[in-house]
């Protein structure tokens, strides 16, 4: 009786009838919250268009109708902003839940897994496939492996259980096959009871969407195992996705600036050196800035950092306050309100800016950036570049006689902490995961039949997914284009 209540609660946020594949859903996450065992765990997989933020936004809505409480959260900052808005709810990264501090750590940003003190909370994690467990990230965080730390810090509590949801046709984590956060066997192995189901009907209403209509294609692609051709982009009859001639890009970018903002487009490109030619190109020919950094850039934060952060809570004794992130993460993105002054030193470029950050309710804050890393082809500072930092900083701080407190000033020292930032105009497709914007650019670059592979398709069908209104393919060969169309219902599996 609790099982049919709980379902037809839900069916009331609907507003339409479900599908049957989300009545389904519907029937197994009932079975799965109201299942009295205390290891229950449940994957929601969804590709784009079938209904999946839909039926989890109905979801949300219920639970907090029926006072059951809720814990919304996601791997980036992009993505939780992204889920909050989708289910009316604020929604927070998972770091900034399970992870606390270590007592003087110092800025090497030594974070344990927090205790949970949440007792019958019900843990949404949206965007689940970007969830690693390879510890490809360092030890910075607990055992270096998310989903490990994400599984015992939610059943540590008392009656608390997790809802992964995700779509296992998005780049998996960095160094992995597959996604393990969505994988059954994987959950399995933790000795969870699995519930598990998939959305794979692209809905009626998605049928008008030439992004939708080829992602479905995209993906069919990867399930079916039927990767022998590069994908041939429908876009007769579709008002949403569009070929983009090179010599018109500027224009286009020019209108998208002026409809929906800086902050909802992006540019999504296949390396980093990509990006670095897009970035310079759009500054000086959109925008018309030719400093190297302006008062309204959007910047990217391309290396995790704690000192600002760190900083920032000694600075408003707020040691522990939520109205704080924990630390500024590779990929978070910021708009700069204010250039304060530059400054050469240690054989690099500097400048302290007013930094305001979107992702995160629009927090502002003052640091110290590195400029050298804005332009740079590489990801980030160089490992030699790093190293000569450290040098060159270090001889700062000889008249500290003991090595051991010398090394605890230079890493408190704000130019060894500067953010290493790119501008945030064009990244790519890993940087871009986890986040939607309203007009999306993507550029896959030169590509020929003996460069496909199951990345390439994984990459595509990401890129094409991150556009919630509109997407150009930018400079799209005719070998890659088909001007017949036809119904993605037809070959749905």
């Amino acid at each position: 009786m609790i099982i049919d209540e709980l379902k037809y609660k839900i069916l009331q946020q609907f507003g339409f009838p479900p599908t049957q594949e989300q009545a389904h859903a519907l029937e197994v996450f009932a079975e799965f919250l109201t299942d009295r065992d205390p290891h229950a765990v449940m994957i929601l997989r969804g590709s784009a268009g079938t209904g999946k933020t839909t039926l989890s936004g109905a979801i949300v809505r219920t639970l907090k109708e029926i006072r059951q409480k809720v814990m919304l959260l996601a791997p980036t900052g992009r993505a939780a902003k992204v889920f909050s808005l989708n289910s009316g709810s604020p929604a927070y990264t998972i770091h900034r839940r399970i992870y606390r501090e270590k007592s003087f750590s110092g800025v090497e940003g030594q974070f344990n897994l927090n205790d949970n003190l949440y007792t019958d909370t019900l843990f949404m994690v949206d965007e689940a496939s970007m969830i690693a467990n390879m510890g490809l990230g360092g030890m910075s965080f607990g055992s270096g492996c998310l989903l490990d730390d994400l599984v015992h810090f939610v059943y540590q509590g008392r009656n608390d259980r997790l809802l992964l949801i995700g779509d296992k046709a998005q780049l998996p984590p960095v160094g992995e096959e597959e996604s393990p956060a969505l994988h059954a066997a994987m959950l399995e192995g933790y000795g969870l009871k699995v519930y598990e189901c998939d959305l794979n009907e692209v809905l009626r209403q998605s049928e008008e969407s030439g992004i939708l209509y080829n992602a479905t294609m995209i993906r069919q692609m990867i399930t079916h195992d039927d990767i022998t051709q590069l994908p041939k982009i429908h876009f007769a009859g579709y008002s949403d996705i569009k070929q983009m001639p090179g010599a018109e890009l500027i224009e286009s970018l020019a209108y998208s600036y002026h409809h929906v903002g800086l902050d909802d487009t992006i540019v999504v490109t296949r390396s980093n050196k990509r990006a670095n030619i897009f970035n310079q190109g759009i500054r000086n020919m959109v925008l018309d800035r030719e400093e190297e950094l302006s008062q309204g850039d959007i910047l990217m934060i391309v290396k995790n950092n704690y000192y600002w952060m760190e900083e920032e809570r000694k600075s408003n004794n707020k040691l522990q306050s939520n109205e704080i992130p924990a630390f500024l993460a590779n990929g978070d993105r910021a708009k700069v309100l204010k250039v304060r002054r530059r400054i050469d030193l240690y054989g690099f470029r500097f400048a302290t800016l007013l930094l305001q950050f979107p992702d995160y309710g629009n927090y502002e804050l003052e640091a110290t950036v590195l400029l050298d890393t804005l332009t740079s082809e590489a990801p980030a500072l160089t490992h030699e570049q790093q190293e000569q930092l450290f040098h060159q900083i270090e001889e700062d701080y000889q008249d500290i006689p003991l090595k051991t407190d010398r090394m605890k000033a230079i890493r408190q020292n704000q130019f060894f902490n500067a953010l290493q930032v790119k501008f945030a105009y064009a990244v790519t497709c890993h940087k871009a995961q986890g986040g939607q914007w309203a007009h999306v650019y993507v550029d896959q670059g030169y590509m020929t039949d003996d460069m496909l592979n199951p990345d390439y398709i994984h990459w595509l069908y990401t890129a094409f997914t991150r556009a919630s209104e509109r997407l150009y393919l930018v400079n799209w060969p005719k070998t890659q284009t088909d001007n017949t169309h036809q119904n993605p219902q037809e070959t749905a599996p």
